[in-house]
């Protein structure tokens, strides 16, 4: 990689972004006809510099709305063909495959370039990069070999190694409570939950948990893979690793970050650059200079490939779960994890 990189992610770069106006809803702009409206589910301080270089280099400006993404496509849904947004562009499969009924047909050359089982078989929208559930684990004082296989031993009622840190109402757990009742059935979920809330403190984000596992407040905590590298970019001496468990065991479910293209735009041509930019030149930002390092999931052109940092994305291939499905189940699974104690 060069020694400049457009992609740094740095507060600077989010500053200029700003001033130059090239991200309009972020310094209150309004949008105009030359401006592509998304609605994004992504997390300002990660994308925003993203969206601004995808301005640089194409000269199409971007009127963002930020928000949590089941947040954004329940907005999106209760819009409906009055909405103003051109994309959709979501932490999870599940708050996108919800939008399929209002989504457009995306161009059969950009859904070539992502594995079948990572977009909608409809093919309206397309996962960006992927994230693999992990256990976050103290190194100070957890010694590796006490990990478990599955994640299904962590709700077992020997479990020694005290409190498990979970983000019970965050999208990223809720997707992983989905996919699981997919691939061991309702019953065996419930029972999951119910054994992992009696050792479970419970936090609002992932990033709060892998905090509370560094300073010892917590010794292991359901994650998802790329906040250790977050937490390593502002304390490289956090006593923190990753623990995978075993390749297609439930606890190693492979979510994804997806895009999507209303129906109802009328900037399709912006839009399909949009999806097509991160697809390619936009992969290579997750993989190497973003602080959370995620799967790209386009890999077939050079420079595209994952942080050598991260595991084979094929060694951790997780359980087979069918991403279009987790949208119908979301309202269901979140009352399970209420009705389980991990809400309150």
């Amino acid at each position: 990689m060069p020694t400049h990189n457009p992609f740094r992610r740095t507060r600077l770069l989010a500053g200029i972004a700003c001033l130059t106006a090239l991200i309009a809803a972020s310094c209150g702009g309004s949008s105009n006809n030359d401006t592509l409206v998304i609605y994004s589910g992504r997390e300002q301080e990660l994308v925003e510099p993203l969206y601004a270089a995808f301005t640089k280099d194409t000269g199409i400006e971007l009127d963002v709305r930020w928000g949590a993404s089941s947040e954004l496509a329940a907005t999106l849904r209760e819009e409906g063909d009055a909405s103003p947004a051109d994309v959709f562009y979501a932490q999870d499969a599940g708050s996108m495959a919800i939008l399929e009924p209002q989504l457009a047909q995306l161009p059969s050359d950009d859904l070539a370039l992502v594995p079948t089982r990572f977009e909608d078989p409809a093919g309206k929208w397309v996962g960006v990069t992927g994230r693999i559930r992990v256990l976050t684990y103290n190194t100070d004082r957890v010694d590796k070999t006490q990990l478990p296989g599955s994640v299904l031993e962590l709700a077992e009622p020997n479990w020694a190694l005290g409190e498990i840190g979970v983000a019970p109402t965050n999208a990223s757990f809720v997707g992983f409570v989905s996919a699981m009742r997919g691939t061991i059935g309702d019953a065996k979920t419930i029972s999951f939950l119910q054994g992992l809330a009696t050792h479970a403190k419970t936090f609002m984000k992932n990033s709060q948990i892998v905090d509370a596992i560094a300073s010892g407040e917590v010794d292991t905590g359901l994650v998802n893979h790329y906040y250790l590298y977050e937490k390593r970019a502002s304390d490289p001496n956090a006593p923190i690793a990753n623990h995978f468990f075993d390749p297609t065991d439930t606890g190693s479910f492979i979510n994804v970050s997806a895009v999507g293209i209303l129906a109802t735009t009328t900037k399709s041509e912006q839009a399909e650059r949009f999806v097509h930019w991160l697809l390619t030149d936009g992969q290579v930002f997750f993989a190497n200079d973003a602080e959370e390092r995620e799967y790209p999931l386009n890999t077939s052109q050079a420079g595209l490939e994952r942080s050598q940092e991260l595991p084979p994305l094929a060694d951790h291939p997780g359980p087979d779960v069918a991403l279009a499905t987790l949208g119908t189940q979301l309202e269901t699974t979140v009352a399970m994890i209420r009705d389980a104690g991990l809400v309150n």
